[in-house]
């Protein structure tokens, strides 16, 4: 039998999800959105965490520290399914890491409107090793690199709401996942 690799290892670890999310449909007047238990088309959670997963590039929305208005820009991080949970790093004193010290509401979503998942929930800093270690593998694995190696915090947002569509099968495809797991 070959060897796996430590990342293959520390990774496995991060293949099954601990509930999976309960779909409906968003609330959203106007839109031609269907009632909540109405019609067919409701996107599978597999889509959104492929989705999740394989994107490179993410759009971290925050609150200006003792503000209202928003703040947003381009993250890398990673999706673990098996913590429900996404990842990402930045500098503590960068307006994103002041103003998730002030407030850690935040809003994430992918690179693609046309394709969209868009999670909603609280990011804190992690310190746990274990989940250290899984986070540093993805992000090895994803992006050839380690951010523990920036000396900077790596949060975790695990999303209370997650909301997709597609953009050709909107609004039938329009779909909100409401995520048991998320303890803020």
């Amino acid at each position: 039998m070959p060897k796996r690799s430590p990342i293959a290892a520390v990774l496995q670890k991060s293949c099954v999800p601990k509930t999976r999310p309960t779909a409906s449909r968003p609330f959203a007047p106007g839109y031609g959105i269907m009632a909540p238990k109405a019609g067919a088309g409701l996107l599978p959670w597999s889509w959104a965490a492929r989705k999740l997963t394989r994107c490179h590039t993410f759009w971290l929305a925050t609150v200006y520290a003792g503000q209202t208005r928003p703040h947003v820009m381009p993250v890398w991080g990673v999706w673990l399914e098996s913590d429900n949970a996404f990842f990402f790093s930045t500098g503590r004193n960068s307006r994103k890491g002041r103003n998730l010290a002030t407030n850690p509401a935040c809003s994430i979503t992918n690179d693609d409107g046309k394709e969209a998942v868009i999670l909603e929930g609280n990011a804190h800093p992690i310190h746990e090793a274990e989940l250290l270690d899984r986070v540093a593998a993805a992000y090895q694995k994803k992006y050839k690199m380690d951010p523990r190696s920036m000396g900077e915090p790596i949060f975790q947002v695990r999303p209370q709401k997650v909301f997709a569509f597609i953009e050709k099968t909107f609004p039938k495809s329009a779909t909100r996942w409401t995520l048991k797991s998320a303890s803020q």
